[in-house]
């Protein structure tokens, strides 16, 4: 009897150890997206992901704001248009997960910035209903962070702090101004260069200047060489995005320059397991970056008209990462490493590129299916927490026996290093399968405390075939 009582104490105690990794409350991410929608077709296209996702993430502003592609105009009408093809579907989406606002909520966030180009809608007398907006949200009483997702120029924001730095207090102004996270589609006007250098502490994302093609972002839409493109193609829109999928669909335009070149701006906000948004350099669906002062000589000039100059600190920009994919392997072992390595900063973005677009086809396809109808992600789940500790040389596993699929689709795993997201550099390799619940790891020697991240990612055999994640920081301690 008090041996079975005791047997029971410990089951207890461990269930409840448990929880915490098993029961974790997600806390939704704020943002107020800054849009020169109509310069070009993708910012609809991206307003039409976004909204698949808000449930998911905390919309507190859409602002209609001008760009170097579009001086002296603002729509905020072509936000309400998607906004509006958003709430006929949105009773679709609520079969399929809780929490889509509604309409008239999305409806009372638009704004509009002034329909100046850059620094000439900064200054006394600049005030815009956009810039008014993002104050009164920097002062709510939330502590989270707000980030500023930026589609196009990025003077609303200029004005909202050229506004708090002549209003309030040195204090609050820094209080405040501590609170925003900026992500920017490079830069798309001359304010972003004045907002950096004049607010020094201000957390700022960007690939400077106005050479997309040397922008982390254009990997979401970049033809490359070497792997299977198929899910950015204009038929697999037109047949996964585009048709058959209600009015949020039909409203999807076609491509023009690039498909969804500002979708990464608000990529790594989706909680999935993998994105941690205080975190740009341990990388996620958005792309992975890190915090330096950039070479201004290798900056270039690009196509545009935004004037460019050297930075004054650091900001959080382009990182490279060096990326073997893991490919099918149709006898023996399901999955194998290819033998080629890519290496530049667009892979952090596009390795991850056939999860989100299957994430993005299986959530339209929620707007007119029925739930048994259609694809959900599945859910895994550790074993153990998702921080732990080792000794240098010390064997370690890592395990995810109880993750489940909603649907009840079977699903595969895979384990694996990604080295340029924590401090020890050197890949880990998985002792044996990289492919089952349980994945078997050798802490390599050290001499000083590391980290490393170990990915795992579960993604199920349904259609389309979906991902999510859990990443374990794995700190190892010398001898």
């Amino acid at each position: 009897m008090i041996i079975r009582r005791i047997y029971s104490l410990i089951c207890l105690s461990m269930m409840m150890m448990a929880l915490p990794v098993c029961a974790q409350t997600i806390e939704k991410q704020r943002v107020i997206i800054l849009t020169d929608i109509e310069a070009d077709p993708d910012d609809t296209q991206s307003l039409i992901r976004l909204f698949l996702y808000s449930n998911q993430i905390d919309i507190k502003g859409l602002i209609a704001s001008t760009s170097c592609w579009y001086y002296n105009q603002v729509h905020p009408e072509s936000i309400e248009e998607v906004i509006k093809a958003y709430g006929s579907v949105r009773s679709n989406l609520l079969k399929h997960e809780k929490g889509y606002p509604e309409e008239e909520h999305l409806l009372g966030l638009v704004k509009q910035g002034l329909p100046k180009y850059g620094m000439k809608g900064v200054g006394d007398g600049m005030d815009s209903e956009g810039s008014e907006w993002i104050i009164k949200v920097l002062e709510e009483n939330d502590e989270r962070p707000l980030w500023i997702s930026t589609w196009g120029g990025v003077n609303t924001l200029a004005q909202a702090l050229y506004k708090i730095e002549k209003t309030k207090s040195k204090k609050e102004a820094k209080r405040l101004i501590a609170k925003l996270r900026v992500y920017t589609i490079s830069d798309q006007d001359d304010s972003g260069i004045w907002l950096r250098n004049n607010f020094p502490d201000l957390f700022y994302l960007v690939s400077p200047g106005d050479d997309y093609g040397s922008a982390t972002w254009t990997g979401i839409n970049t033809y490359i060489h070497g792997i299977d493109n198929t899910k950015i193609s204009n038929s697999w829109i037109a047949q996964n995005i585009q048709q058959n999928h209600g009015t949020l669909g039909a409203a999807y335009p076609d491509v023009a320059w690039g498909v969804e070149g500002d979708t990464p701006a608000f990529l790594s906000l989706i909680p999935n397991g993998l994105n941690e948004s205080e975190h740009p350099e341990w990388g996620g669906w958005g792309g992975r970056y890190e915090l330096y002062k950039p070479d201004f000589s290798k900056t270039k000039d690009g196509s545009s008209i935004v004037s460019i100059a050297p930075e004054t600190r650091a900001i959080w920009t382009n990182a490279i990462d060096n990326y073997s994919p893991y490919v099918p392997n149709e006898y023996g072992r399901s999955v194998k490493q290819d033998t080629v390595v890519f290496s530049n900063d667009k892979v952090t973005l596009w390795r991850w590129r056939d999860d989100f677009q299957n994430d993005f086809a299986a959530r339209m396809d929620w707007c007119t299916m029925s739930y048994e109808d259609a694809n959900h992600p599945p859910v895994p789940v550790l074993s153990h927490p998702e921080y732990i500790t080792v000794k240098s040389g010390e064997d370690f596993t890592l395990d995810a026996f109880d993750t489940t699929d909603p649907d009840k689709d079977n699903f595969s795993f895979l384990w694996f290093n990604y080295p340029e997201a924590g401090t020890y550099k050197k890949k880990i390799k998985v002792n044996g399968a990289e492919n089952v619940h349980m994945a078997y790891f050798t802490a390599p020697k050290v001499d000083k405390e590391e980290t490393a991240h170990f990915i795992l990612k579960v993604t199920d055999k349904g259609k389309p075939a979906l991902s999510r994640y859990k990443r374990v920081v794995v700190t190892i301690k010398p001898n």
